[in-house]
This record gives structure tokens, sequence and C-alpha cells, in this order.
């Protein structure tokens, strides 16, 4: 899901311990999900902050996948009747 991550030179890997307070039934669904995905929450967690400027970059220029194929489809003044005809061309010709 979050791809494979580029480790940081040696003398960037320094790691410290943190403390979370969490409902235990997320604790141990979390624990289960690691455990069922071959790693350790630590490394679950450290994947998801490592991935968090990727899904903000993404939340600030809406360029996620889905937005990519759709844009261009119709001109950015596109009226609803407009939308409604282009579909109707594109799947009833």
């Amino acid at each position: 899901m979050y791809g494979t991550l580029a480790a940081a030179p040696e003398e960037e890997q320094v790691q410290t311990k943190l403390t979370v307070r969490l409902e235990r039934r997320w604790v141990e669904a979390a624990k289960g999900y690691a455990s069922r995905h071959g790693t350790t929450l630590s490394r679950l967690i450290e994947a998801y902050l490592r991935h968090l400027p990727e899904i903000e970059a993404a939340e600030r220029n809406d360029d996620t996948p889905i937005l990519r194929r759709l844009r261009g489809v119709l001109p950015p003044d596109a009226s609803v009747e407009q939308h409604r005809e282009h579909l109707v061309e594109k799947y009833l010709g």
C-alpha cells in the first residue's frame, strides 16, 4: 500500500521512544494487522508517518489517480447539463 521506503543514511537513523495512549482494542487490532503483514507495529507506524507528506501533497493538489484520469474531460466551467450530455454520448453513443 505504501510502497518501498528508502533507508536514510546510517547517521540519520537515530531512533527514539514514543508513548501513545490508545484504546486497547485499537492497539490489539493494529498488532494483529502488523503480524498478518509480517511487520511490527513500530514499522507500520513509521511507514505511515513517512507517507504523510505524500498524502498532504495529494490533498493540496487534488492530484489523486482518479482525478488525473478525469482531468480535462470537460471544461472547468461545465454545467451539470453538459456533464449529463457528455455521459450520454460516452456511454450510450
